[in-house]
Order: structure tokens, then sequence, then C-alpha cells
């Protein structure tokens, strides 16, 4: 019985890699604060998957959505912050959330109204 067991846990973890969950690729707006100045970007990935993500792309979007509040552009704030969502008993995490945090900078037309 315990053989099968490990035997069983062996094919898991063998045939787990064919199983990778990729949930989203590029960096998309997950929340943030006009008065507070501040954009959250995210991105979801699942077990086995290696996310190669473009900070360029991430830095463009929070500037884009900075501009639309009535800022000059957008640098990044602090650290990124990664959530299990998931945990397989084996496999530990198997649905990470990645978030990063955008600070808007220099103050143009504060009276833009576009979201």
């Amino acid at each position: 019985m315990k053989n099968k067991i490990l035997l069983f846990i062996l094919v898991m973890v063998l045939t787990s890699g064919c199983a990778v969950r990729q949930v989203s690729t590029e960096w998309q707006a997950t929340g943030g604060s006009r008065g507070d100045a501040t954009v959250k970007l995210s991105y979801q990935y699942g077990y086995g998957a290696m996310p190669q993500l473009s900070e360029q792309q991430a830095i463009s979007m929070a500037k884009k959505r900075c501009k639309a509040w009535g800022y000059t552009g957008a640098e990044a704030f602090g650290g990124i912050i990664t959530v299990c969502n998931q945990r397989d008993p084996y496999l530990g995490c198997i649905d990470n959330f990645v978030t990063k945090e955008y600070q808007c900078i220099g103050l143009g037309d504060v009276n833009n109204s576009e979201l």
C-alpha cells in the first residue's frame, strides 16, 4: 500500500509538467487610486509556468493610466507582491497572482477628466 501511494505521487509529479496553466501573459490594470496617484498592475500564472513579462509594457500601461488622470508619467513604487490563489498538497502553489504598484508623477493638466 505504501509503495502504491509513493508511485501515485511520483506519477503526479512527473505528469504535472504536462498540465501547465498559463493564465495571463501580460500585465493588466487591476486597481489603483486616482486620489493616491497609484496604479496596480497584475498577472496570473500556473504551476510550472515561467512568465517573461515586459517591464517596458508595464510602465507604458501605468503611464497611460496616470496621464488620463492628469499626471505626466509613472514609476515603480514598492516591490512585487505574489499571492498563492490555489495550493496543491503535493506540488505546492499551482496558481499565482502577482501585483506591482506604480506611482503617478508630475502634474500636468489636473483638470483632465478622461478616465
